[in-house]
C-alpha cells in the first residue's frame, strides 16, 4: 500500500528583496518598479536554485507518512516546520521537489484559517466545511457535534470578528477535526486556549487516529508529542531527519535546544550571603545523563552533576548542594552534601570538581532549572538560582503507557494497589 503522504526532495525558497530608499523620488520609484518587473520576468524562467538572494526555508526534505499514523514535526522556531505544513496544505508551492497527498486534507495552521470575520459562527461552519470539500449534508450531520465541542452555542449567530482568540481557535479546530478528513494537518493548535481545551484537543485527535485517519502535527508541547505521535521527524535549518520513535525525537529536540543556549556559569547572576565576594565560586557545571543526550533524562533515569568551584580557599568547613526547581521556581528536589557523612570539605583557590551521582531521578516529564548553593559553617555564601536546565522526558515506568503530569505532582514513585473484599 502506498503511503498517504509522500514528500520527495522538497524545497521552498524565499527571495530577499533589497532595502528601499526612504528618500527616493517618485520618478526613481517608477524606474525601480519597471526594473523590478523585468528582473522578476527573467527570474521566472531562470533556475531558482542558482539565485544568490534565495533563503531556503526547507531543502531536500524527503519523508513518508503511512495511513493511520501521527507524524510529529519538532524543531526550533524558524526551523521550517510551518513551511512544510503550508506546502502540504497547498497554501504555497514548492520551489523544488514534490509532495503527494492521497486523501482529503483539512488544515488548521493559524487561528481561524478560512473564516470570514463578518460572517457568524454558524455561517463560517458551513463556509469552512465547503472549503474543505464537504457537502452540506455532511456538515449538517456534524453540526451539533461541532458546536458542542467548540462551546460557542450562545455566540453561534454572532460575527466571529467579535470572538475572543480562544473562541476562534475552538471553533476552527472543531470544524477541521469533525468533518472527517483523511489527513488532518495541525500547527500549534495547543498554543492557544486553556488547559481544559488543550486536553479536549488531544482527546479529539486521539479519536481521529483511532478512526484510521492520518495527522501531521507540529507542537512545542513535548508531552503532547510523546502521547499522540507514532513517529517524529526533527526539523533543523530547513533539513529533516529520518523518522524516529517519539521518545528519541523528543530527546534529540531537547538536547538541541540546550546547545549554546546559556551564558557561562561564571557570568550568571548570583546571590551572596552576608557579604559579596570579588570572584564567583561556581564557575562550571556539567550534567551527564543515562539517556545519551546531555541535560535530557528519562523519568527514573540516572543523572550526574559535576560542579566546578574555585577561589574559595577561605571556606574551611563548606557544604554544597544541587537543587532542582520547577518553572515557578519552587524546589522539587535537593541533593546536598550536608546529608552525607564526611562530605564537608575545605575550599581552595584552584578549581575543584564536586560530583553528585543520582541513580534514579523520579520526576514527571517537564523542564526544570538547576540551582546551586554553597555554605560555610551552615551559612550561605553563594547561590546561583538558574545555573542550568534539565529536561525530564517520558518513560513508561509503570508499563501502562501513562505517568503523572506536573499538575498532578512532581514525583513518580512505585506503589502497589490491591482490592480487598
Amino acid at each position: 500500500m502506498k503511503p498517504i503522504i509522500s514528500v520527495e526532495n522538497l524545497g521552498k525558497a524565499y527571495y530577499l528583496g533589497r532595502k528601499l530608499d526612504k528618500h527616493q523620488t517618485f520618478r526613481d520609484a517608477v524606474v525601480d518598479a519597471a526594473r523590478g518587473a523585468a528582473t522578476r520576468l527573467r527570474q521566472r524562467f531562470a533556475d531558482p536554485t542558482a539565485r544568490d538572494d534565495a533563503f531556503w526555508a526547507v531543502r531536500d526534505a524527503t519523508f513518508e507518512v503511512n495511513r493511520g499514523e501521527v507524524m510529529g514535526l519538532v524543531g526550533r522556531n524558524g526551523a521550517g516546520k510551518s513551511t512544510i505544513l503550508k506546502v502540504l496544505s497547498r497554501i504555497t508551492e514548492p520551489t523544488e521537489g514534490r509532495a503527494v497527498l492521497r486523501g482529503r486534507v483539512a488544515s488548521l495552521l493559524e487561528v481561524g484559517t478560512g473564516f470570514h470575520p463578518e460572517l457568524t459562527g454558524r455561517e463560517n461552519i458551513f463556509l469552512n466545511g465547503a472549503i474543505l470539500g464537504m457537502s452540506r449534508k455532511e456538515i449538517e450531520r456534524k453540526f451539533d457535534e461541532i458546536v458542542d465541542f467548540a462551546d460557542v452555542e450562545k455566540f453561534l449567530d454572532t460575527p466571529v470578528k467579535r470572538y475572543s482568540s480562544g473562541m476562534y481557535v475552538r471553533l476552527a479546530f472543531a470544524v477541521a477535526a469533525h468533518l472527517e478528513p483523511e489527513i488532518l494537518i495541525v500547527d500549534e493548535v495547543l498554543a492557544v486556549g486553556d488547559a481544559a481545551f488543550q486536553k479536549k484537543c488531544l482527546g479529539k485527535m486521539g479519536d481521529v487516529v483511532r478512526q484510521g485517519r492520518t495527522i501531521v502535527f507540529v507542537s512545542h508541547n513535548m508531552d503532547a508529542v510523546t502521547q499522540l505521535c507514532t513517529h517524529v521527524i526533527l526539523v533543523a535549518g530547513g533539513r529533516v531527519s529520518e523518522r524516529m520513535p517519539p521518545d528519541e525525537g523528543v530527546k534529540q529536540y531537547l538536547a538541541m535546544t540546550n546547545e549554546g543556549a546559556d551564558v557561562p556559569l561564571a557570568q550568571k547572576p548570583r546571590v551572596w550571603g552576608q557579604e559579596a565576594r570579588e570572584k564567583p565560586i561556581f564557575t562550571g557545571i556539567r550534567i551527564i545523563t543515562d539517556s545519551g543526550h546531555e541535560k535530557v533524562v528519562e523519568t527514573t533515569g540516572g543523572v550526574t552533576f559535576e560542579v566546578e568551584v574555585r577561589d574559595c580557599e577561605d571556606l574551611t568547613d563548606a557544604t554544597a548542594g544541587v537543587l532542582i526547581c520547577n518553572t515557578r521556581g519552587q524546589r522539587v528536589a535537593m541533593f546536598h552534601t550536608m546529608y552525607q557523612a564526611g562530605m564537608r570539605f575545605r575550599g581552595s583557590k584552584e578549581p575543584q570538581v564536586l560530583r553528585c551521582r543520582v541513580p534514579s531521578l523520579p520526576l514527571v516529564p517537564a523542564s526544570y532549572s538547576i540551582e546551586l548553593v554553597i555554605a560555610h559553617e551552615d551559612r550561605l555564601v553563594e547561590k546561583v538560582e538558574r545555573a542550568d536546565r534539565i529536561d525530564v522526558v517520558y518513560r513508561d515506568v509503570f508499563g501502562t503507557g501513562r505517568v503523572p503530569n506536573p499538575s498532578q505532582g512532581y514525583v513518580v514513585l512505585p506503589c502497589e494497589w490491591d482490592r480487598m473484599g
